[in-house]
């Protein structure tokens, strides 16, 4: 792969990245707080793509100056000859058989090898084409992965097959606001009803929005994937569902589900950490958010 092709690739990884991260599609790879990195990574690699096309081209503008130095120097060699600032008699003749003897040999060579050049002309110069690995082209495919290709987010099917994230008791929980009914984050109910017992959740209408996933028995689950820098850590957060239960649930679809506060809880199979439920008394669907990756989550 040459400079310009290089170049090239620089330019489009550069833009794909720069595309990525000021449209939501950075979001499903990255959270949220590092968009700033990935704008920044963008402009540095179309940056280097250019100053690379720069270069070239300004070496291939420098104009060649080994002639002149040649030709100076065969003046110098003839000036010292004109004016006698040479071998001596003797030793120019000497010198002048050993070049007769050494051009008759160069002759006998050449004729030698006339007829291969002549058989094959072009052998000498395909002996040094070298070209390069086409393997490194192989470097093009992460980008048309990323330009023509958008992942979905982490679903139902990765949730139920990794580890709830709810494994560390929090430091401390915020006072909520004030009324009868309010909306928390699914981390958070997930958080207090585990480690607090509910007790700042009695007596309370919760509502949550989360995505619907159903373990091998059916029951259901709203899940939050928790990120601690991209979606290769991604982890779910999980409270399961009981009470007024829609008869007909889509896995991957997103709700927001109204309830009350149970003590009922199970251990993730895959864990063992803990799942709180929450007591259903309303669902509906809503549209899926344009982050559905949870960042409050730390731990």
């Amino acid at each position: 792969m040459n400079r310009q092709a290089q170049a090239a690739v620089l330019f489009l990884t550069g833009g794909a990245i720069l595309h990525a991260a000021l449209t939501d599609l950075y979001l499903r790879y990255v959270k949220a707080g590092l968009q700033p990195l990935l704008v920044a990574a963008g402009i540095v690699l179309i940056a280097t793509a250019i100053a690379t096309v720069w270069y070239e081209r300004q070496a291939a503008r420098v104009p060649d100056g080994g002639g002149d130095a040649d030709r100076g120097g065969d003046g110098r060699q003839a000036a010292r000859t004109s004016t006698g600032d040479g071998p001596e008699p003797e030793q120019r003749h000497e010198a002048a058989a050993d070049t007769d003897t050494d051009t008759g040999r160069g002759a006998v060579d050449a004729a030698a090898e006339a007829p291969a050049r002549t058989a094959d002309p072009d052998a000498h110069a395909h002996a040094h084409v070298h070209h390069e690995p086409r393997i490194s082209w192989l470097l093009v495919l992460p980008l048309l992965a990323l330009i023509l290709v958008a992942p979905p987010a982490l679903g139902s099917y990765s949730a139920m097959r990794t580890g709830t994230a709810l494994q560390k008791q929090p430091w401390g929980f915020a006072d909520l606001p004030a009324g009868e009914t309010i909306r928390l984050n699914l981390v958070d109910y997930a958080g207090r009803a585990a480690y607090d017992h509910g007790r700042s959740l009695d007596h309370r209408h919760i509502k949550i929005a989360g995505l619907l996933a159903l373990d091998r028995d059916g029951t259901p689950y709203l899940v939050r994937m928790a990120l601690s820098c991209c979606a290769a850590d991604a982890q779910p957060v999980k409270i399961g569902l009981t009470g007024r239960i829609p008869p007909v649930l889509r896995p991957d679809s997103w709700l927001e589900v109204t309830g009350t506060y149970t003590a009922k809880r199970t251990k993730d199979p895959v864990n063992d950490g803990i799942i709180p439920f929450l007591d259903v008394t309303e669902v509906k669907p809503v549209k899926a958010p344009r982050d559905p990756y949870d960042e409050s989550w730390n731990g």
